[in-house]
Order: C-alpha cells, then sequence, then structure tokens
C-alpha cells in the first residue's frame, strides 16, 4: 500500500477506489436488486424490495455479519445469502422477521 492510499484510509476510514459506489452514485435499482454501496465509510445494500419500495440499511446480517448485499429480496424482505435469514428493514437497519424459537 503506497502512502496516498495509507494517508485516504487513515482520513476516510475506506480505500475510495475500491470499486465501492457511494450510496449517492447508485443509479435505478430495479425492483427485486440489491446493490453493495457505501455511505461514507459505513457499507450500506440498497434494495428495492417487491412493493417499490426503496431501502438503504447496513450491509450486516444481524446473524454472523455477513454482507446483506450478497442476498436477495423476496417480497417485502431482504434475504441473507449466508444462511437465509428472512430479515425485515426497520430504522435502516435489518432484524430477523421469524424469531428463533428454543426448545424446552
Amino acid at each position: 500500500m503506497g502512502p496516498v492510499t495509507a494517508q485516504l484510509l487513515d482520513e476516510l476510514g475506506y480505500d475510495p477506489d475500491d470499486g465501492v459506489p457511494d450510496v449517492l452514485d447508485v443509479g435505478p435499482v430495479a425492483v427485486g436488486e440489491v446493490v453493495r454501496a457505501r455511505d461514507g465509510a459505513t457499507p450500506v445494500a440498497v434494495a428495492r424490495l417487491g412493493s417499490g419500495r426503496l431501502v438503504v440499511v447496513v450491509d450486516e446480517c444481524p446473524h454472523d455479519g455477513g454482507r446483506i448485499s450478497d442476498g436477495f429480496v423476496d417480497g417485502e424482505r431482504l434475504v441473507c445469502a449466508r444462511h437465509g435469514w428472512e430479515l425485515e428493514v426497520e430504522g435502516g437497519r435489518c432484524r430477523r422477521a421469524t424469531p428463533c424459537k428454543l426448545r424446552e
């Protein structure tokens, strides 16, 4: 890593040349599409749900931190590609749509 890249990482918290677009530079998102982006140094997923609603969420699955942007849209839910968790958007983050049931 060169000194300029190191300085950018230090000052911005990310490498602006890593190929991940800024959330404001993401073009049209089709229904059912999920796009990886960044809001400053925060990784986000931009998705258009089945109803046409556009959402931007932190790109981190609540289960194990995997990228939500690697998953897909199923109606009004996002589905994590790693373990198939169905997620609902709530306040810019995702939460599991169907909570785990404990065995007695």
